[in-house]
């Protein structure tokens, strides 16, 4: 099995376990499959503001229908929004149940919720849905038209809003530069300027970065958010020199910098981690570490 190369992380303030089993709850064949702890003490690492978590789970790995997740237990610093959602496809060609499932899934993931854009049929499905769950995080539920290609179950997707509109075009080209095995799948334009959307600009595009697909979209009507620290994408790497190369791509935010965390030129969050990053959080004073840290630099742990 294929070891996913970009993992969407989750940013929880001290409910992230309760978060994930929730969503295990609703998509079929979903498990946690690993995680990890605070240290118990400011001897180890813990910083002031940390105590409240001493030894309490730091993140708690999660697949779900096939896709990985991260949650991390942190602390109230930052609020998830629509700037990256979750593309949920629903293929009848894979499910004859799939309009069914599709409508149980909305229903689970609206309690407690909001729609966004209610489940209906729009001129590019039979059936959608947008949702923002109980937790803040939002969801694209689609059913998908089953002569089309084959799409992973779960993608996620930018959306290009506030400052970033009609930069949507330029991120996937700089995106796809950055990363190997990538390329560009299906590009829709606006016909006219809608909203602050220019005419041309991206209505819709999937592309691929190490094989992994996501979308984008320039935002068609005005939004007060753009992307912030509550959805992260870490990238994992091979070795220290990919680590570096990576870093002087997509880091542009200085004072975004701290334990791996930096930000592209559309305030992206990236996590840039190395393979071993569990067996270097095993060592002594690793926490205490990472913590010093900007880029990872795999030999100081």
């Amino acid at each position: 099995m294929t070891t996913q190369k970009i993992t969407p992380n989750l940013w929880f303030d001290g409910n992230a376990k309760e978060a994930v089993d929730f969503y295990i709850s609703i998509f079929p064949g979903s498990k946690i499959v690993g995680g990890s702890n605070y240290p118990k003490s400011m001897e180890e690492g813990l910083a002031d503001f940390q105590l409240n978590l001493a030894g309490k789970e730091l993140t708690v790995d999660f697949n779900l229908a096939g896709h990985d997740f991260t949650a991390i237990n942190a602390g109230p610093e930052f609020k998830p929004n629509a700037s990256i959602s979750f593309m949920v496809n629903f293929d009848p060609a894979q499910d004859k149940q799939a309009l069914e499932h599709l409508d149980q899934v909305w229903k689970k993931l609206l309690e407690g919720g909001e729609a966004l854009m209610p489940v209906d049929e729009y001129q590019f499905s039979k059936r959608y849905g947008w949702v923002k769950d109980k937790y803040g995080f939002t969801w694209q539920l689609i059913l998908t038209n089953p002569e089309g290609e084959d799409r992973p179950c779960i993608i996620p997707s930018l959306l290009f809003s506030k400052g970033n509109t009609n930069h949507a075009e330029e991120a996937i080209n700089f995106y796809v530069e950055v990363f190997k095995d990538s390329k560009v799948g299906t590009l829709a334009r606006y016909p006219e300027s809608t909203g602050p959307a220019n005419e041309g600009s991206v209505m819709f595009a999937d592309f691929q970065l190490n094989g992994q697909w996501l979308t984008a979209m320039d935002s068609g009507t005005t939004q007060d958010f753009t992307f912030n620290e509550a959805i992260s994408l870490s990238v994992v790497c091979e070795d220290q020199a990919e680590i570096n190369k990576l870093w002087a791509k997509l880091s542009t935010v200085p004072e975004a910098e701290q334990c791996g965390w930096c930000k592209d030129k559309y305030g992206v969050s990236w996590q840039i981690i190395p393979k071993n990053m569990t067996e270097l959080m095993q060592k002594p004073d690793a926490f205490k570490n990472m913590m010093r840290m900007k880029k990872i630099v795999i030999a100081d742990f």
